[in-house]
């Protein structure tokens, strides 16, 4: 495994990357909650890049893989800035924004603060607004009550060994971070790839963010038995083949 390279955030946080130099629109890749670039998404698509000659970027939050920070200190408010600061130092141009689960909720805070920089979208099980429609909603008391009193609670993780630790200041955050309640234009080509196997995201809520969003160009395809991980060979041909769509409709949406 190659060695990252090391971008300083305005906040004075330590992001690694890998870039991948090409021709344009550049592709970013930005992944899900306590995950990191060297998934098996972010890899594939790194290698695609390098054979078609795309530029391409992976990085990790804060708190993420080789980042600076903890993963507890974190929020989606540093993990959008985070990526803002990857995408403003490190590409020239609109890119082609690729959200995996939190990561589609990264690229849609991203759009919203810097469409100039966004070309396109392709989002992967987007988990937009899952602070406060999945976690808080569905804390029962002892474990809001827990929230309140200790500013943290354990959550089991299917995809590690250690539980997730959900805090408060990533509940309270959040909520600043909303997209699915204020207008969300997306005034460029869209795809939406959602599975219907997903255990972690409902495809209530792919079906919620097609409705929600404006744009000339917005498409949701679901398939059938995926699951969240979206990483089969046919579903990783699928996120390519998205992303050659909307690479062909730029400037025609």
């Amino acid at each position: 495994m190659t060695e990252p390279s090391y971008i300083d955030t305005p906040q004075g946080r330590r992001i690694a990357y890998h870039k991948t130099e090409g021709t344009g629109p550049g592709v970013v890749f930005l992944g899900g909650f306590k995950s990191d670039m060297e998934g098996t998404k972010a890899l594939h698509l790194e290698d695609w890049a390098r054979t078609v000659g795309r530029a391409f970027l992976r990085f990790d939050y804060s708190g993420h893989g080789q980042s600076s920070g903890d993963f507890e200190d974190g929020c989606i408010g540093d993990w959008a800035a985070d990526a803002m600061a990857a995408i403003a130092g490190l590409t020239e141009g609109p890119q082609i924004l690729v959200g995996s689960s939190m990561g589609g909720w990264v690229s849609l805070l991203t759009c919203r603060a810097m469409p100039e920089r966004v070309a396109g979208l392709v989002t992967i099980a987007a988990a937009p607004d899952f602070t406060e429609d999945s976690m808080w909603a569905g804390f029962d008391d002892a474990q809001r009550a827990a929230l309140s009193k200790d500013g943290r609670v354990e959550l089991p993780s299917e995809y590690d060994d250690s539980p997730y630790v959900i805090t408060r200041r990533l509940i309270e955050d959040g909520r600043n971070q909303l997209v699915l309640r204020d207008a969300l234009p997306l005034p460029f080509p869209v795809r939406f790839l959602q599975g219907t196997a997903d255990a972690d995201v409902d495809m209530s809520v792919a079906l919620r963010l097609l409705e929600h969003a404006q744009g000339p160009d917005m498409r949701l395809t679901l398939v059938d038995g995926a699951d969240h991980r979206f990483s089969d060979s046919d579903c990783l041909g699928l996120i390519v083949q998205s992303i050659e769509e909307v690479t062909a409709r730029i400037g025609g949406a």
